[in-house]
């Protein structure tokens, strides 16, 4: 029987309801409803772009390209889960996973279905690639299924990869390091959802963990970070819209729903119209870009919550930025230089006991290291401290006993007297 990541990975989606039949809705129905459009300057950006000329690859459940708003879009795809059609345009999963990857493509680069009416992407001339992999017992290894994706992903022209899921633990296998690697080292932008507090991720999970992923998090309709819609972590690069979201569904339909699955397609859309602004960007400066743009909003600088703030698309796209020479998420080859090596030389350990639990931790050394691990005694201090200091406790202990004895038989004594 194939088996499971020994760390479960879920897809992001907090789910509202289906609102919409699979007959084109009114324009003022969907269209209105797409706040974020005009809230976040991304129809001020589409003055200078739309996205033509770029590929985002959405690493997710498969997306239907025979929905009325995706005409067009989707130029390719691959099936990595073993349980898809081999296009990736075959939906896989539950009921509810099987609809995330189309809801998350049209949020980056839906057409609409007619002048003015449907679900209408950030980057709408922007093309996607449908990447499936799937969760369920009869997928394959889902750490596999991701780092083959990527690279795939890469080989097959993506400047841009979404991936609105997450591990749920802070670090990822080694099997990623180089997939991950691989699509910095030819200018792909990889863009992660931070993870829901609503479905039990509190803090962000890999692959939002790891240094030069764009990470994103999500607010409310007020620009207020999102209770339920959001989780918060270091790593977070902009905050995006995670409520009251408009996706396409398999099937024609529309549907109401919250996440940062949904957050992070709108800002790999707006990657995707400043790429197309600016072709002569390399990956660390069009993220220097996104980020160095966002209105601010929690702390100054990168914020926990809100990352370096809210993104702002007609910023990003036109505003005079100055160019960076390194990714201002971090730098992956570095952490794999530091992290990986030290974790080869350390002490041998009992090896872990396999897992098949969905909730299971990961149990490979990786991914970023507690700030506060200094402050944990090494083995060598518990040698040379702690094992002398346990010796000095245990005769303390006899001692103290036996005075105490004497103590009480000094006195028995003196009142017989």
């Amino acid at each position: 029987m194939k088996r499971r990541a020994g760390a479960a990975i879920a897809v992001l989606a907090v789910v509202a309801s289906v609102f919409t039949s699979a007959a084109p809705a009114s324009a003022d129905y969907i269209r209105d409803g797409e706040y974020w459009l005009n809230d976040y300057g991304i129809t001020e950006a589409w003055n200078t772009t739309r996205g033509a000329g770029v590929t985002i690859a959405v690493i997710d459940t498969g997306i239907d390209s025979s929905h009325p708003d995706l005409a067009g879009a989707v130029t390719g795809g691959a099936d990595f889960s073993g349980l898809g059609a081999s296009d990736g345009q075959s939906p896989v999963g539950s009921s509810s996973e099987s609809n995330h990857g189309t809801m998350v493509a049209s949020l980056a680069a839906g057409r609409g279905n007619a002048p003015g009416a449907g679900v209408i992407g950030v980057a709408p001339e922007a093309n996607l690639l449908s990447i499936s992999i799937g969760f369920g017992e009869n997928a394959t290894d889902s750490d596999d299924q991701v780092a083959e994706a990527v690279t795939w992903a890469v080989d097959n022209g993506a400047d841009i990869i979404n991936m609105s899921l997450t591990r749920n633990t802070l670090s990822w296998p080694a099997s990623w390091d180089a997939a991950f690697l691989y699509a910095s080292e030819h200018d792909v932008v990889v863009v992660a959802a931070a993870g829901n507090r609503g479905s039990g991720t509190t803090s962000v999970g890999a692959p939002a963990t790891m240094p030069g992923v764009l990470t994103v998090a999500g607010v409310d309709q007020d620009g207020e970070a999102s209770l339920d819609a959001s989780a918060q972590g270091i790593t977070i690069g902009v905050s995006a819209p995670s409520e009251q979201l408009l996706g396409a569904i398999p099937g024609g339909s529309v549907m109401r729903w919250s996440g940062t699955s949904g957050a992070t397609p709108i800002v790999a859309g707006i990657v995707a119209l400043v790429m197309a602004a600016h072709p002569e960007l390399d990956a660390s400066n069009v993220i220097n870009r996104v980020v160095s743009t966002a209105r601010p909003a929690g702390a100054q600088g990168s914020d926990p919550i809100y990352g370096f703030g809210l993104v702002d698309a007609a910023a990003a796209v036109t505003a005079d930025v100055a160019g960076v020479t390194a990714n201002p998420m971090g730098d992956l080859a570095e952490w794999i230089r530091l992290n990986r090596r030290a974790v080869a030389t350390a002490e041998p350990t009992v090896p872990p006991v396999e897992t098949t639990s969905p909730e299971a931790p990961s149990l490979e050394l990786a991914g970023p290291q507690n700030p506060l691990g200094t402050l944990y005694p090494t083995v060598t201090e518990l040698r040379m401290v702690g094992l002398p200091l346990a010796i000095v406790g245990i005769f303390g202990t006899l001692f103290g006993v036996f005075v105490l004895l004497a103590s009480r038989q000094f006195r028995a004594v003196r009142r017989r007297e």
